[in-house]
């Protein structure tokens, strides 16, 4: 086990480091001024194009859809029903519309104003109005 090369420290590891990249650096070929001009105009030539062909391809598909309905809204309504639940009716009929009286709503309205207090207000006689 003596025989093992022992490592230098870490500062001298990181140090090492750093003067490989420089020497690798050193060996680069860095492109000229007209050839790195030439590139970054070819680059940004082709981010226009693509930019232009996705916005178009979005716009279309989007028109495709609207024509076709996919944006229109479907409104479903569905019918309340007019039973009466079970439990104790006086109760609630009483806490959803306290001021009306029996003789001030339509007949109707006794069974579902346990419901809600808006049916209860939409459904009065005419006379109320």
């Amino acid at each position: 086990m003596a025989d093992k090369k022992k490592k230098p420290n870490i500062f001298k590891r990181i140090a090492q480091k750093f003067k490989d990249v420089r020497q690798e650096l050193k060996r680069v070929i860095w492109p000229t001024k007209e050839k790195l001009i030439q590139n970054s105009a070819v680059v940004l030539v082709v981010i226009a194009v693509c930019t232009i062909l996705l916005t178009a391809i979005g716009k279309a598909g989007g028109w495709i859809l609207e024509k076709v309905g996919f944006y229109e809204q479907v409104i479903e309504t569905t019918a309340i029903s007019e039973t009466v639940p079970s439990g104790d009716s006086s109760a609630s009929a009483s806490d959803s519309a306290p001021a009306e009286s029996a003789s001030e709503t339509a007949p109707s309205e006794s069974a579902s104003a346990e419901g809600s207090s808006e049916a209860s207000a939409s459904e009065t006689t005419p006379s109320e109005s």
